[in-house]
């Protein structure tokens, strides 16, 4: 921030705003720090300058209490996690801790253009599967547990000759776990 030391608090952007803010509350080298989503409404840059200033401080000894509704943060920076809902403690642990207690093992996504509602009650029978969703060109398949759910969905595919565009999979997010725990309907 030494380019703008000679600006006035009111003349800087939201981001720059916010750094600052984070430099008065940190300045004294305080042992705890209380962050309170810190990186809302910031341009990228500074969100990212903002998470590596947080990394320092942790690493460096600093206990931090973080709270957000951006997941992914939490997964980049914290060591311990409490999701909340309403007031209440809904789960705690690390991150891998809380990935255990989601009902998905594994969510394998695939781009397939026109699949059929036929197809898509076949894998739905298929083992381990949990639940399917298209929409958008975009097939999601969740699984309860299993270790070859990719390659047998794959060998699925190819039997019933079914082109597709990409297909990876992914272990459930903390964003899953979230989601999964809080419920997914809208709030206000």
């Amino acid at each position: 921030m030494e380019e703008f030391k000679k600006f006035y608090p009111k003349q800087l952007s939201g981001g720059l705003l916010r750094r600052l803010n984070i430099a008065c509350g940190i300045a004294h080298k305080p042992k705890l720090i209380f962050l309170d989503e810190p990186t809302v409404a910031v341009d990228p840059q500074s969100r990212n300058n903002i998470l590596d200033g947080i990394k320092k401080l942790r690493d460096n000894g600093a206990t931090i209490v973080y709270t957000t509704h951006y997941m992914e943060e939490v997964e980049i920076i914290c060591d311990r996690v409490i999701i909340l809902d309403k007031g209440k403690i809904l789960a705690t642990g690390t991150c891998d801790e809380l990935k255990e207690k989601a009902k998905i093992e594994e969510k394998v996504t695939v781009e397939i253009s026109n699949l059929s509602e036929i197809y898509i009650r076949e894998i739905e029978r298929l083992e381990n599967v949990d639940k399917v969703t298209y929409s958008d060109n975009l097939l999601i398949v969740s699984y309860r547990e299993g270790e070859n759910n990719l390659s047998e969905l794959m060998d699925f595919l190819k039997r019933a000759n079914i082109r597709y565009n990409k297909i990876y999979s992914e272990r459930p997010t903390l964003n899953d776990v979230f989601l999964e725990l809080t419920g997914k309907e809208l709030r206000d």
